[in-house]
């Protein structure tokens, strides 16, 4: 009996792992964490950039710096030189430490996000490379980590897909009654937020409509038909683009045209 036990449980096991080796067995899971890190990270390199742009402020304050990769190899240079401000603080052994650190550290940050960028577009390209085409690599691998697989993104419908990342606005309208959201990550892309307000969310209908296509040609079909659908993308824009736009109804006044009776008042009696 513990033999015919032991036998058993090896055999569960031995399934569990074939089966998590063969649901991971796609590259579409390592382009989820990628996209995942690129964003997560951008964050955390922004965050730094800002950091080190006002500690190195106090040590030259008359410099400026628009790059995050020139502030970060001027911070690792301020260690090295004997170079000194006229209006700043002067710079300890402890304080270039510190400094130095930091910066490498951020200037780490921007090289790991170079390559994220790089694998992101040869994954994106491979995997989805009808979406890829309509929108670009980042915006199509956060879509597919919105939805979670492949499989669930190419089912979805284009109402689905327009509102992806957009789900705490539609919790909120959906709980406290708040206008409901037009748009989600499509509204990264230039040509929905360079649009006028009324157009926008237009706009996003016609590409989710076009992606919903495209998704579904990319994970079943694997056909190229994004130049196809990129002319009707563009003839759709420019119809919404040429619509004059809506009249706001005016605010309906309410008008009486009955006087209000004056009733007379109680006397009080005492």
């Amino acid at each position: 009996m513990p033999t015919d036990f032991q036998e058993l449980r090896e055999k569960m096991l031995k399934s569990a792992r074939e089966g998590i080796k063969e649901a991971y067995s796609s590259e579409e899971y390592a382009l989820i964490q990628a996209i995942n890190a690129h964003l997560e990270t951008s964050k955390s390199y922004n965050l730094a950039y800002e950091r080190l742009t006002e500690w190195a402020g106090i040590y030259f304050p008359e410099k400026r710096f628009t790059n995050p990769k020139t502030l970060a190899e001027f911070a690792l240079s301020m260690s090295g030189t004997e170079e000194k401000s006229a209006s700043g603080r002067k710079m300890n052994e402890d304080e270039k430490k510190a400094v130095t650190e930091f910066a490498q550290m951020s200037k780490d940050m921007g090289a790991a996000l170079t390559a994220l960028e790089a694998y992101i577009k040869l994954a994106s390209n491979r995997i989805l490379p009808n979406t890829t085409y309509l929108t670009d690599e980042k915006i199509a691998a956060e879509l597919l980590s919105k939805a979670g697989s492949m499989e669930r993104l190419a089912t979805m419908p284009a109402s689905t897909i327009q509102l992806l990342g957009a789900e705490k606005s539609l919790f909120k309208h959906i709980k406290f009654g708040s206008k409901p959201p037009k748009y989600g990550v499509l509204f990264k892309m230039p040509v929905v937020n360079s649009a006028s307000r009324e157009a926008r969310g237009r706009i996003a209908r016609v590409y989710a409509t076009k992606i919903s296509i495209a998704l579904k040609a990319d994970y079943y079909t694997k056909n190229f038909i994004a130049k196809e659908l990129k002319k009707g993308l563009d003839s759709s824009i420019e119809k919404i683009r040429a619509m004059p736009p809506r009249e706001k109804p005016k605010p309906q006044v309410r008008q009486f045209t009955k006087k209000r009776p004056n009733f007379p008042s109680k006397k009080r009696r005492f």
